[in-house]
């Protein structure tokens, strides 16, 4: 955990210090310490309602004054205290305006920040959604840039990038709030296996993503255009781009390269974020305030927690809980790590009493399970929902070799695995069951396959599978795994509620696949996803049974 970042055990007071960055903490200081100045000075005791919006307390066996306030707490010797010269600056309370007062990226005119510009202007409702989104995350991201020193345009980068949305997840295979692909988060650190994706975690990716951002900004001689571009494209198709310009004769600042569409658009949505949070009133929007406060702690655990635990412990519901800690993948922390968890401050203290009070190793449940003959690690482990690692470390198993009539302890949940809202496992199901067409199919991976033939099998985009069954289309499959396919229209193009039946449809001398699907309205495409044993046949068998699913009202004339 970074500096300045960790909560004390009791407390909760951050020690250290002063942050030059902490706006907040500065303008606090000031006001506090024009307001203790005279009494300092004279070596008196000054009085704790001297000191606006904070509280002051002094040692009267001593000539320290010892002042706190949220993150810091500062002893001062009366000769530092007379010798300081404050001026008075109002605490800011939304961190919107702390945002505001941080903008350091180029202020220009353009047509392509323009059109960004009106689109957000244009729909106030989705920047007040995503704005009221980012209250749970938008603190810590502020906190973290201006330790660093950056430009806190940065902090509004995740609502170009996911809108805030931790679960996001693009085709180009991106997650989290940063929108973070595997590979860039491997070079950051960020750890991704079964349990857990630190491209979700708030904390881990964000220092990720300011990590790469800093490093982008060094390798751009500290031109924050080119390395926000840089973050969307990759340096490499950025540094390509300068190259094309330099052999050209060309400039290489970012208006006059040929990049991506994506990110050519990118760039200029972010500026167009500066200028409407910059001057809001200007092009008539509303912004909700997002308080200037933290949202969560941070706790350090001890051992793995079972997450619905968790949220009982913190009295909390579990959809919260997920939104915070949207990394853990499954029922439970990792048991590897990392070794903390996100409350709301609100719940924080609670939460740790609680968890004291939990007896040593309960914080998950444990099953002894006898093993049966043609059991293996991995049945044992997947049919309890963990891990054959999980399983060899905590019982000293080496290999895979176990025994009939052995027994394993098991880490399990306490509550039904559908009670984890916001698990892996219940999001895609709640995204696979999501009505896209008029039939749904199963298909179960078998060697050699991929989303793309997959696809071509059924007649189905390869873009629109893997959105189905919450993948990118480059995703690599594993041999098993059950994928969703939808086919057949669930609505006529008239704007009509469609009705759809399903028809069983018996094949006629003189038929085709061509003369059905055009009699009914469907596509061959239909016909064959629908009926897997038209599959390789080129003609159809008088008397062969279809199936078919119709919008009965477009067969008018049929």
């Amino acid at each position: 955990m970074n500096d300045g970042q960790a909560n004390t055990k009791n407390g909760n007071i951050r020690t250290g210090p002063v942050r030059q960055a902490d706006r907040a903490t500065a303008a606090w200081l000031a006001v506090a310490l024009a307001a203790l100045t005279p009494a300092l000075a004279h070596g008196e005791t000054p009085a704790a309602s001297a000191v606006p919006a904070a509280h002051a307390a002094a040692n009267t066996g001593h000539k320290h004054a010892v002042l706190t306030y949220p993150g810091i707490r500062l002893s001062l010797p009366p000769s530092a205290a007379a010798e300081t010269a404050a001026e008075e600056t109002p605490i800011q309370s939304d961190v919107i305006d702390r945002i505001r007062d941080g903008f350091a990226m180029p202020q220009v005119e353009r047509r392509e920040i323009e059109t960004q510009r009106n689109w957000y202007a244009r729909h106030p409702d989705y920047m007040e959604r995503v704005l009221l989104r980012s209250q749970r995350y938008l603190f810590w991201i502020v906190e973290e840039v201006e330790r660093r020193g950056m430009p806190t345009e940065l902090a509004l980068l995740p609502i170009v990038e996911s809108a805030f949305d931790p679960f996001a997840y693009s085709h180009g295979r991106a997650a989290g709030l940063w929108q973070i692909i595997p590979g860039t988060g491997k070079r950051f650190g960020l750890k991704q296996n079964w349990w857990y994706d630190g491209r979700r975690d708030p904390v881990a990716s964000t220092r990720a993503a300011l990590d790469y951002l800093e490093k982008l900004h060094a390798d751009f001689d500290g031109d924050w255009l080119l390395a926000v571009a840089a973050y969307n494209s990759g340096e490499g198709n950025v540094m390509r781009a300068q190259r094309r310009n330099r052999k050209a004769g060309k400039p290489t600042d970012f208006w006059n390269l040929k990049l991506p569409v994506e990110t050519e658009a990118y760039v200029p949505k972010l500026l167009a974020l500066q200028q409407l949070i910059g001057d809001p009133q200007r092009f008539g929007l509303e912004l909700p305030s997002v308080a200037n406060q933290p949202y969560f702690a941070v706790v350090e655990l001890s051992a793995q927690i079972d997450l619905a635990l968790a949220a009982e412990l913190a009295g909390i519901e579990m959809d919260e809980l997920y939104a915070l800690n949207a990394g853990f993948n499954r029922w439970a922390t990792d048991p590897d790590g990392p070794m903390r968890i996100q409350v709301p401050v609100a719940a924080s203290e609670r939460f740790r009493s609680e968890l004291a009070a939990l007896p040593e190793g309960q914080q998950v449940r444990w099953v002894r399970y006898k093993i049966r003959s043609g059991d293996a690690l991995s049945l044992i482990a997947k049919r309890h929902d963990t891990t054959a690692d999980v399983l060899r470390q905590i019982n000293d198993i080496r290999g895979n070799n176990i025994r009939a009539g052995d027994y394993l302890m098991i880490p399990t949940a306490t509550r039904s695995l559908d009670n984890y809202s916001q698990s892996a496992a219940e999001r895609l199901a709640r995204l696979q069951n999501r009505p896209r067409g008029a039939t749904r199919s199963v298909h179960v991976v078998r060697t050699g396959e991929s989303l793309w033939t997959i696809s071509q099998r059924y007649g189905v985009g390869t873009r629109s599978l893997a959105k189905w069954n919450g993948m990118a289309p480059g995703d690599t499959l594993s041999v098993g795994r059950e994928l969703v396919v939808w086919s057949g229209k669930t609505a006529s193009g008239n704007g009509n509620s469609a009705k759809v039946r399903k028809v069983h449809y018996t094949v006629r001398k003189g038929d085709s696949l061509a003369r059905i699907a055009g009699k009914f309205r469907v596509t061959i495409g239909d016909l064959k996803n629908w009926n897997q044993s038209l599959a390789g046949k080129k003609y159809l068998q008088p008397g062969q049974r279809i199936v078919m699913y119709v919008d009965v009202t477009r067969q008018s004339g049929v």
